[in-house]
This record gives C-alpha cells, sequence and structure tokens, in this order.
C-alpha cells in the first residue's frame, strides 16, 4: 500500500534536504543501537550513515523496488555486511521482525499517511521496552521545496498525539531540523 507522497526527486536533489549527520546525533542514533529498522528507506539516505554509526545490523524496508535496487548497489560498492534490505509493504504485511526485538526505528518523512497509526503499532510491536522512535517530518508552517502537500502535513502537535495515542511516551519534542524539517525522539 503506498502512501500519500510527492514523489521522490533525483538523489542528488534529496540528499541536499538534510544535514544527515547531524539529525542522527540530534536524534540519538550512535554507538548505543544494537539493531534499528527504517521503514522508507529511499535512497538509503539514512539506512547507509545509520549503518556505521549502530553496533548491530539496520533492517531496512522500502515499498519501492527502484529505491531498494538503489541502496543495494550501494551496499554492495560499500561492502556493508550489517544492512538486510528488503523490498516489503510494512503497512500491508509488517515488518516480519519478532516483536520486542530492535532498539530503534526511524520512521522519516512518513506519517502524513492517512493511517499513521498503523505504522506506529508496528513500531511500537518490534521495539524492545524502552527501545527508541525517531521521526522527522517536513515542516508544515513553510514552503519546502519538496515534500508532500502542506495540506496533508501533520504538525508536531499531530505527531505528538499520534505518538502518544500509540503508547510512546516523547523525550525530545519538536526540536527544529534545519532547513525543512522537525523531529522527535519517543521512548516505549
Amino acid at each position: 500500500m503506498r502512501i500519500r507522497e510527492s514523489g521522490m526527486p533525483e538523489e542528488k536533489m534529496w540528499n541536499s534536504f538534510f544535514d544527515v549527520q547531524a539529525i542522527l546525533k540530534e536524534l540519538d542514533v550512535d554507538f548505543r543501537t544494537k539493531d534499528l529498522v527504517e521503514v522508507g528507506c529511499g535512497y538509503g539516505t539514512f539506512t547507509i550513515a545509520a549503518s556505521k554509526l549502530i553496533a548491530g545490523a539496520v533492517f531496512a524496508f522500502d515499498i519501492d523496488e527502484d529505491m531498494v535496487s538503489v541502496v543495494q548497489k550501494k551496499i554492495e560498492a560499500l561492502a556493508l555486511t550489517n544492512v538486510k534490505l528488503e523490498l516489503r509493504d510494512v503497512l500491508k504485511s509488517s515488518t516480519g521482525l519478532p516483536a520486542d526485538s530492535i532498539d530503534y526505528v526511524m520512521l522519516f518523512n512518513l506519517l502524513h499517511l492517512e493511517n499513521p497509526h498503523s505504522l506506529l503499532q508496528e513500531a511500537y510491536r518490534i521495539l524492545k521496552k524502552g527501545g527508541r522512535l525517531g521521526v522527522i517530518h517536513w515542516r508544515k508552517d513553510i514552503v519546502t521545496p519538496r515534500g508532500p502537500s502542506l495540506d496533508i502535513r501533520p504538525s508536531p502537535d499531530t505527531i505528538a498525539t499520534f505518538l502518544e495515542e500509540a503508547g510512546f511516551r516523547i523525550h525530545i519534542h519538536s526540536v527544529l531540523l534545519e532547513p525543512y524539517h522537525y523531529g522527535f525522539l519517543a521512548l516505549k
């Protein structure tokens, strides 16, 4: 099931929207993280960077066959052994990972989907007690060069509500991730 989207721009443009290292640092992705999941890995912008920071495996999922192919080539070129990449519709089939098995889940630029609760429920299910959920999303208060239309972007308050309804405790609330995003860190 595809979510409401704005389409992926070419990779160079996409990567220019993020300070990847700063975002991962701000949202607490580091050597203390053993296993991490990224749903909607796209070009692997965060997948590849996270794989070099954490102690365990990155389980990366995307619904787009072209994106999975791009990331697979990067994994091979970099000889990464800790990235487990899968073409999978997580909304339809879950991650397939055991409950309470993951230390960190990244949901980046995804919560504008029509039913974000199902994705958050899956993240909650697979996270260990005390596990962390990182969320970033396009800002709703400014026009950005890409991203979903402003009318379907969730506000920070809306995302906070989604997180609390899914059972998460918010650790970092709506930190600004210049220039186009904001982020949350939540705990199971």
